[in-house]
């Protein structure tokens, strides 16, 4: 670090602090910037006012693969794919902009996001490793995150066949009745 200049530090502790705001995690600050671990921890808590969260990164392809997940992720890849192939954008940067699209995208819908950044950069790595694709739907043609190597020929998204508790993921507010009913039993 000795010979490290002043220019890629300030871009490196940019780029944290950026980072940092988004949400991201500790490791994901590690791998992503050249900064050492005492400063990074420095940046998040003058970011967030809070220590960093402890605990391990989310490590399987499963949890892209359920139904809300699934669209809020296809969606970021969209956006991610978008920003490599036709801005040429690469790394760290197209899944910043890919993710700032998402949230804007997310915010215009009035909804809350599934995917956090961390979450969102796990997912790329994904992709990189060969773990997951994108799958065109047989049924409108869009494209979904999918296991890599599975049969994609009669694949149908989670759009198109939503289950039948799709939406219902609150808890409902118990009425008397249920908790009279409740009581008795």
């Amino acid at each position: 670090m000795k010979n490290k200049r002043i220019i890629d530090e300030a871009e490196d502790i940019r780029r944290a602090v950026e980072m940092v705001q988004l949400g991201a995690r500790m490791q994901m600050l590690e791998v992503e910037t050249r900064l050492s671990r005492e400063k990074l921890l420095k940046i998040y808590k003058e970011v967030r006012g809070v220590s960093p969260p402890k605990g391990m990164l989310p490590f399987s392809t499963d949890w892209f693969m359920t139904w809300q997940p699934n669209v809020h992720s296809s969606l970021f890849m969209g956006f991610h794919r978008y920003f490599a192939e036709a801005a040429g954008l690469k790394g760290l940067d197209a899944i910043i902009k890919s993710y700032h699209l998402y949230l804007d995208h997310i915010e215009a819908e009035q909804m809350e996001p599934a995917l956090s950044l961390t979450r969102a950069w796990t997912l790329v790595r994904f992709f990189d490793a060969d773990l997951l694709q994108m799958a065109p739907c047989s049924c409108c043609g869009g494209h979904y995150v999918a296991h890599a190597y599975d049969p994609t020929a009669n694949f149908v998204c989670g759009l198109c066949n939503m289950p039948s508790r799709a939406g219902k993921s609150k808890r409902a507010v118990p009425t008397r009745k249920t908790r009279v009913k409740a009581a008795s039993v």
